[in-house]
């Protein structure tokens, strides 16, 4: 009889953790089942933080997306990024990743620019924080496409500001 309620306990433990983890993994995959991704941040731009449009440091804060799919061209037109306190910017015109290509999401004005891989949020402001934040990526239909966080202290281990997630 002892023996019996071992085995049903044991029985109960791997099925509550069979459970959690089949639970856990459509959030995981989720998560990862688009070809654009974050592939890395320069959350805290070079030199001292100045938000003015005309002789600040904004365009130096950049977010890198890649397309990670070897086959597929995907347009970034109504994807949208936002961090952990809302600030969010929507991608409005076409842009066309190819397979391994990439665009740099600036901060700051400028011109975008599909031969230079460079995309401008047309905001002075800061929008990443230079010691912690959580970077949220959304396709056009609202599912999430990718989701990092990072912490100064944590995720950049040679403090130059940068953090990369995906090779």
């Amino acid at each position: 009889m002892r023996m019996r309620h071992v085995l049903a306990c044991s029985a109960t433990a791997v099925a509550t953790g069979l459970i959690a983890a089949v639970a856990a993994a459509p959030a995981q995959a989720a998560e990862y089942s688009s070809a654009l991704k974050l592939k890395g941040v320069q959350y805290d731009a070079p030199g001292s933080d100045s938000n003015n449009c005309r002789t600040g440091n904004t365009k130096n804060e950049y977010l890198t997306i890649k397309n990670y799919s070897s086959s597929a061209n995907v347009n970034l037109k109504g994807y949208v990024v936002k961090d952990a306190t809302g600030n969010k910017f929507t991608f409005t015109a076409n842009h066309t990743l190819q397979p391994g290509d990439y665009v740099k999401l600036r901060g700051g004005k400028g011109t975008d620019s599909d031969a230079n891989n460079v995309v401008y949020r047309q905001n002075c402001n800061f929008m990443w924080n230079n010691d912690k934040d959580t970077i949220y990526f959304y396709k056009p239909s609202g599912s999430r496409a990718d989701v990092h966080a990072y912490t100064k202290s944590g995720s950049d281990r040679d403090g130059n500001g940068y953090v990369g997630f995906h090779g």
